[in-house]
């Protein structure tokens, strides 16, 4: 009957596999259970209510992917919608945190108003087939300095931005698992992902670098202190609607990239390259982030750890319903949960971006049209550390690219309108101050 629900057969997986991809999913995005709250308390909200938020709010929106649009795809709050919730509208002084998952649900509302229209889905489909492998490249080599970041192979460098890192204890730990991953690869054989980060984590724990758990199960589920305080009143004010836009381009062009990225890799494409599902993907996106600050947690988007569970053969919802399930039983084993260190799901990544930039193989670099919008999307999301941002840039120069080389009449007026979306993402940090130009006639 599950076989069947999920279209097994069909996608060629089984349940076996499906499960050890949704479990290779959940490990490597586990960190957001921790993460996630560590960021937003510091807003004054309640700690102990953010884990449970968040892993609740996680779990329901990754279930409700499984199981309507059948797509091997996690959502959770987004790391960097939550600084922004946090440190430019909190703590810059803007408003209140109820306040601001007022305008988190707002920004989700708008997003579910052009997902309706079919406005997202126009959008994503009118991406060059260049440009969406340019995207799952760059993703590719995002994941894969966040991978050695984490693993502390690649440090922070006052003199040269980043450098090498030090063979310390816990680097050799982590590479001890790379090495494992990359060996069960070469044997192909399954789940090497998953068997590299419970090596890790054993090694590391074997080591003294990792504590015992203090017990099996915590039974703080209180969410009282942040659920259904949003102030969605107080943000229906004319100068916040630039923070509420703000959120809405993030999260969208966040979203497109991750979804291009991760539909591809799991072959979720018809004959015309065209994701299949696509408006039910988008609806639930929009849809979670809504949900997400409802119950009191910043955005909530799809994830681009996604794609470790995807290159462990998850190709159904059944490994979203896995990795969903995992997020709610995190709620009452967090203490075990909590020992797997980032430096034991580091290798995942930096394996995860080697497989991602294979598509590096379907852009055309003898053709300078084709070249360098994929080169500046590669390059951008990797080295400005965001999805969003590198789209951005490789959308605008895409439409720059044809325009100098007299096609420009060859770009689909959809792509128009992306490379506009785009261009005032990039100037969202000057959005508030035209909007209170236009509002009172200041001076910018």
């Amino acid at each position: 009957m599950v076989s069947k629900f999920f279209r097994l057969e069909e996608k060629r997986t089984n349940i076996r596999v499906e499960i050890v991809a949704g479990l290779t999913t959940f490990l490597t995005m586990a960190y957001v259970i921790f993460v996630n709250p560590a960021v937003l308390s510091s807003t004054g909200m309640d700690k102990t209510a953010l884990i449970a938020v968040t892993c609740i709010v996680s779990a329901a929106a990754t279930i409700v992917t499984g199981l309507f649009a059948n797509a091997p795809i996690a959502m959770a709050p987004g790391m960097g919608l939550n600084a922004f919730f946090a440190y430019t509208l909190v703590l810059g002084g803007k408003v209140n945190w109820q306040t601001a998952l007022g305008v988190v649900f707002l920004s989700g509302l708008f997003f579910l108003l052009l997902t309706l229209l079919g406005l997202r889905k126009k959008l994503v489909e009118a991406i060059p087939v260049s440009l969406i492998s340019a995207i799952s490249v760059g993703i590719g080599l995002f994941i894969t300095f966040i991978g050695l970041v984490n693993l502390g192979v690649v440090v922070k460098s006052e003199a040269t931005l980043v450098s090498a890192g030090k063979l310390t204890p816990k680097v050799l730990i982590g590479l001890c698992g790379l090495l494992v991953i990359v060996a069960l690869e070469m044997k192909k054989i399954k789940g090497s992902l998953l068997i590299g980060i419970m090596l890790s984590t054993v090694l590391a724990m074997l080591s003294g670098y990792v504590p015992r758990p203090t017990g099996w199960v915590s039974l703080n589920l209180d969410i009282k202190a942040v659920a259904f305080q949003l102030d969605i009143a107080s943000a229906l004010k004319w100068s916040l609607f630039g923070s509420i836009f703000s959120l809405m381009f993030m999260n969208m062009f966040d979203g497109i990239g991750t979804l291009v990225a991760c539909c591809h890799q799991a072959n979720m494409v018809d004959e015309q390259n065209k994701i299949k599902g696509l408006d039910r993907l988008l609806a639930i996106d929009a849809l979670a982030a809504m949900f997400g600050a409802v119950l009191g947690t910043s955005t909530t988007t799809a994830y681009i750890e996604s794609a470790a569970g995807i290159e462990q053969g998850g190709r159904s919802g059944l490994t979203a319903v896995v990795t969903g399930v995992l997020l709610l039983l995190a709620l009452v084993f967090a203490p075990i949960v909590g020992i797997v260190p980032e430096y034991a799901t580091a290798p995942a990544l930096v394996m995860v971006g080697l497989f991602m930039i294979r598509e590096v193989k379907n852009i055309n670099f003898t053709n300078m049209e084709e070249a360098f919008p994929s080169f500046i999307i590669m390059v951008m999301i990797a080295l400005s550390y965001s999805i969003s941002t590198g789209l951005a840039f490789g959308f605008v120069s895409f439409v720059i690219t044809k325009t100098v080389s007299g096609k420009a009449r060859d770009v689909r007026p959809v792509m128009w309108i992306i490379a506009v979306l785009s261009l005032m993402f990039l100037m969202l940090d000057k959005l508030p101050a035209v909007i209170e130009y236009l509002k009172g006639g200041k001076t910018l």
